[in-house]
This record gives structure tokens, C-alpha cells and sequence, in this order.
């Protein structure tokens, strides 16, 4: 189990320095986070070398790759093309925009597809919380129904499998812990809970939901409300109803609890980071670690 963020950089520096492919990084803040992040990984960046150049040289960044490219989705497609052809390890949005990105990244013929569901998952380090929780889907996938939770589940399995855990516990937050047929999520929580406890995830997943998020953060309310859990305050992975709760819930512990926060967009042929304009340099430097421990 890793509690810190510092223990996930040094699990990535324990897999070696890894090559990423940086699409049109043309942002001081994007190259900070690189210069950050150069005992963990060698930058290939895609783009427009004259401004690439002189934001690093600016930065301190010295040790990289840059190759020309006219616009921001030329840098895209030719960055894909490094990590399909095994020349680059992991994939990294720079300043272009979230659907040229996606586009890119979902061209049948030339992007990352792997057959799977893409999806987001950030980790983040919560004053107060005992352990990194995953946090999922945040950022791709708006109103999932059951099938679609089911593959968002799968894919943080997969990637915390990477990450070394054998045992995962997941809460489904909610506003409730009862069934209600006004309210999906908890049917499908409970159809879930059903699947996990019939081992469909595999051994060593236990999930419980619906659940409030009171219950899940403390053993206290959970005692206080006459509910128990074996997700109070021990959950890894908080699966989220829908994008706008878990974007809500994400960037409230960012802005208001001091949460140190990366994330990755999982299920492509590699590690995606997926990064907002407003993301810090220090949230760039913990997306590349998690990417990078989250290579298989």
C-alpha cells in the first residue's frame, strides 16, 4: 500500500528512467514539470522547436529530444507514432487542445486504441487519509452506466496491480447508502458489490456501495449512521457516479485540503497524462510518476 506521493516517485525510479513523448509543449509550466521530473524520465518533446528551445533554456531543461512539427496535431500524431512504435514509453498532453489530443489518441488507424475503455484516474495524497486513494473517472467518461463502471473498475485494478497492491478496497460514493431506483449509481454499486463478492474482479478486491462519502472518509460517521464497512477510511479506490462529481470532488481536495494530485487516462496502449492548463508543475511531476509506475 503507498501513503505518500514520495513513495510513488520512488516506485517509479525504481522501474528506470522511462522516455515520454510530449505533444506540442509549448508552456513554461509543462517544461517545469519536465525539468522536475528528470530523474524519472527523458522528454521527447513534438512541437515548435525555436519556442520549445527557449522555454527550456529558460527553465534549465537540457537533456531532450525535440523534433519539429507545423501545428499542435501534426505534434500529436507524430508523438502517438513514437510510443506505437516502442520509441517512447508514455504519452503526455502538452498545450493543444483536450479533443485535438483525444482525437489523436482514438484515430482507429493511428492512435493508441487498445480495445478497451479509456479512463481517468487520479491519485491523490489527502491530509488526514491514511493512504493514496485512486480516484476514478474524473476526467473521461460523463455518465457511466453499469457496464462502463465495470471497465472503469477493471482499469484501476489493472494499473494498482502495476503499482504492486494485492489487496484493493473500493467504496462507490454516493449521496445514500440505501438502493434507490431514482438514483443508478446505487443499483449499480449493488450489482457490483454482488459481482466482487462472487470474485468477477478476481481475488483480493472487496467493493461496497451505495455509500455516502461521510462513511467512506470516517469510521466515526459510519458508526454514528449504524452502517459498517470495511471501506471506512480504508478505501483505495473511490469509484465516482459520473465525471462531474468525481471533477467536483477531485479539485476540492486540491484547492481546499492541500491534496497533491496526479492522474493518467488508463486502457490505451499506454499510459496517457492527460493534463489541465491549470495543473502545477508539481501535479505534472506526479502524473509522470504515476504513469510511469503504472507501466506493466
Amino acid at each position: 500500500m503507498l501513503r505518500t506521493m514520495d513513495e510513488l516517485i520512488e516506485l517509479a525510479k525504481s522501474k528506470g528512467k522511462k522516455k515520454i513523448a510530449v505533444v506540442y509543449p509549448v508552456s513554461k509550466a509543462v517544461i517545469e514539470g519536465l525539468k522536475m521530473s528528470e530523474e524519472l524520465a527523458y522528454p521527447v518533446l513534438f512541437g515548435d522547436t525555436r519556442i520549445i528551445k527557449e522555454i527550456a533554456e529558460e527553465v534549465g531543461l537540457e537533456d531532450f529530444d525535440v523534433y519539429h512539427t507545423e501545428t499542435p496535431q501534426d505534434a500529436a500524431f507524430e508523438a502517438i507514432r513514437f510510443v506505437r512504435e516502442g520509441r517512447a514509453d508514455f504519452l503526455m498532453k502538452g498545450k493543444i487542445s483536450t479533443p485535438d489530443f483525444l482525437r489523436a489518441v482514438l484515430d482507429k488507424e493511428h492512435g493508441l486504441r487498445s480495445g478497451k475503455l479509456l479512463s481517468h484516474i487520479a491519485v491523490q495524497e489527502v491530509p488526514g487519509y491514511n493512504r493514496l486513494v485512486f480516484l476514478t473517472d474524473a476526467g473521461m467518461n460523463i455518465r457511466p452506466d453499469l457496464k462502463t463502471k465495470i471497465e472503469i473498475l477493471k482499469n484501476v485494478l489493472y494499473v494498482m496491480n502495476n503499482l504492486g497492491y494485492t489487496e484493493i478496497k473500493a467504496a462507490g460514493l454516493a449521496s445514500i447508502e440505501q438502493v434507490s431506483e431514482n438514483m443508478p449509481e446505487t443499483i449499480d454499486y449493488a450489482a457490483i458489490s454482488k459481482m466482487a463478492e462472487r470474485g468477477s474482479f478476481g481475488r483480493g478486491f472487496f467493493f461496497d456501495g451505495p455509500l455516502g462519502f461521510d462513511i467512506v472518509a470516517s469510521k466515526e460517521a459510519a458508526m454514528m449512521k449504524g452502517v459498517s464497512s470495511l471501506v471506512s477510511e480504508e478505501a483505495d479506490v473511490w469509484l465516482c457516479p459520473d465525471v462531474a462529481s468525481g471533477n467536483i470532488l477531485s479539485k476540492a481536495l486540491i484547492y481546499f485540503a492541500g491534496a497533491k494530485v496526479g492522474g493518467i487516462v488508463a486502457g490505451a496502449k499506454a499510459p496517457i497524462i492527460l493534463l489541465s492548463r491549470s495543473d502545477t508543475p508539481d501535479r505534472k511531476l506526479y502524473s509522470i510518476a504515476f504513469g510511469i509506475a503504472a507501466l506493466g
